[in-house]
């Protein structure tokens, strides 16, 4: 057990760092389990790291987020060689690398990326983008030469470097765009460091190494394969029988435990704080949950400091948070925080005002209705059980249904329910993209909410363009005032922690606050 300590220890305190430095070895395949499959292949369209984890290995983007940065917050060049920004912030223009072929060994050009960023930023009718709230930015995207690529922006934008670096934005053939702009929903054809070769559903998704990949010498393994495996037991068993490598989503503090006790030496962890948040999502289309009183009553009946206490012992949840990461540059300070609904320290007070808003709402005492939760054990279970109990206190009964990740996002985009468990995860802590998704219905593709609120539009615009820090801050805290304590739009819970445990022989990977980066595992290795 010291030794399993010991291996935590140097984790946390970055003493794993040396493992960088070795050479790496080639060969081998990456076993990791996925905890849920794929809605659809097409990463400009979906959310979940059920793509990014099995799918991102076949794809490049323009910029990456640095895959050796730990705050996971630093833009590199990936399919870009080089940019310039200029003097006024409205003009970007990218520098392709040269030798770049898609997997049909066709070449890449300017025009791709055109026609990937433009299906992004400005998605023809009937073709989703998750992102595009992010961009409302983008006056033009150009493509003057083969090798450049230019944005021209409507005002300057501090975030635009990493909101590029998006790791769904996956550069996509411009030629099968234009022939249909669906393909990329149930097939793959991109550049990156892995080809596709199969894709059994219920069981795995296979991929092998791109022999002539352009970042040469790379990648490292000679293929990978992501087994969908839902329970976390059965993930924890197969990376304690050595079956399986990695799982990059996170697991619990007692899972963790478990591993570092049974394998010693064989495992390391990684751990780091995470931008990840699951919420209430409320039907503003359906009553009661048009009716703002109860919004706030649901959200004043939570006891999120004593939850941080105890859930943090047996889920990946831990701090009580606004709207931003606790202890990064936008994050509000804790006194500020216990301002809001909900965040009081009084719960008998905010209990008894929660009852108040619900009689003042005609809302009998034992009202019923159902919470739709994401079928993922980790922290969807622990949290729905909480928030059930939670409610209970001001006389509301809610009874959870469990929907499967495949069925669980057509149903949020459906608003085919009454309240629902969603969720905030970004790849990057930005308020830009953190917060995108709040938007109205018809700016951003992912309000599950279902509102419209041009004060919170104009708002999100106001802390984009800021370009003084102070400035930006009191934009986002009238922000994040008027989404979850004058209007209650959605509920946040608690921040999560990420963990990850795992074997020993998994070299050249760094874990970030966010589970959608560095799943390109063009970097990774396995040591002997």
């Amino acid at each position: 057990m010291v030794v399993g300590i010991l291996i935590v220890l140097m984790s946390v305190l970055g003493l794993g760092a040396a493992h960088a430095q070795e050479k790496p070895r080639y060969g081998g395949e990456l076993l990791f389990p996925v905890p849920a499959e794929p809605p659809s292949y097409d990463g400009h369209a979906e959310g979940t790291f059920g793509v990014v984890h099995p799918i991102a290995p076949h794809y490049n983007t323009l910029l990456r987020i640095d895959p050796f940065d730990k705050t996971g917050t630093r833009p590199v060049g990936d399919l870009a060689e080089s940019w310039t920004i200029s003097r006024d912030g409205l003009t970007y223009t990218f520098t392709l690398r040269n030798g770049v072929k898609f997997h049909d060994g066709t070449d890449m050009t300017s025009r791709d990326v055109k026609a990937s960023y433009d299906k992004i930023v400005f998605p023809p009718s009937g073709v989703r983008s998750d992102r595009k709230g992010m961009y409302r930015g983008v006056e033009a995207i150009e493509a003057p030469d083969p090798s450049t690529i230019r944005f021209r922006l409507k005002w300057p934008e501090g975030s635009f470097l990493v909101n590029v670096a998006s790791p769904y934005n996956w550069i996509y053939k411009a030629d099968i765009i234009q022939k249909d702009p669906h393909w990329y929903e149930k097939n793959i054809m991109g550049t990156g460091p892995f080809t596709f070769v199969e894709h059994v559903k219920g069981s795995h998704w296979v991929g092998k190494k791109n022999a002539s990949y352009w970042d040469k010498g790379k990648p490292y393994l000679d293929g990978y394969r992501a087994l969908f495996i839902t329970s976390s037991s059965a993930q924890v068993a197969a990376i304690r029988g050595e079956r399986a490598h990695i799982q990059f989503r996170g697991f619990s503090p007692s899972e963790r435990d478990q591993l570092v006790q049974a394998l010693g030496a064989k495992i390391t962890v990684q751990e780091s704080p995470w931008d990840c948040v699951l919420l209430v999502t409320m039907n503003h289309e359906r009553k009661p949950f048009d009716d703002k009183r109860v919004r706030r009553a649901l959200t004043l009946a939570l006891d999120r400091y004593e939850a941080s206490k105890h859930l943090s012992r047996i889920a990946i949840v831990k701090e009580v948070a606004g709207i931003q990461v606790p202890g990064t540059p936008w994050a509000t300070p804790p006194a500020e925080l216990e301002k809001l609904a909900g965040y009081g320290r009084d719960i008998n007070a905010s209990r008894a005002e929660a009852r108040r808003l619900l009689r003042e709402a005609g809302i009998p005492d034992g009202y019923s209705f159902v919470l739709k939760n994401r079928a993922v054990p980790q922290p969807y279970e622990p949290i729905g059980i909480w928030l059930v109990d939670q409610w209970r206190q001001i006389g509301l009964t809610a009874r959870q249904e469990f929907v499967e990740t495949v069925m669980h996002f057509p149903m949020l985009r459906r608003g085919d329910f009454d309240a629902a468990v969603s969720f905030q995860c970004s790849y990057c802590v930005e308020p830009d993209i953190d917060l995108q998704g709040f938007q109205s219905v018809g700016v951003t593709d992912v309000n599950y909410s279902r509102y419209k609120d041009p004060v919170l539009d104009d708002l999100y615009v106001k802390q984009a363009r800021a370009t003084d820090a102070e400035e930006r801050k009191r934009h986002l805290r009238a922000f994040e005032k008027r989404l979850l304590d004058e209007e209650v739009h959605y509920i946040y819970t608690l921040q999560w922690h990420r963990i990850i445990p795992h074997n020993s022989r998994v070299r050249g990977w760094t874990i970030t606050p966010a589970h959608f980066l560095n799943n390109q595992l063009d970097t990774v290795w396995l040591a002997e």
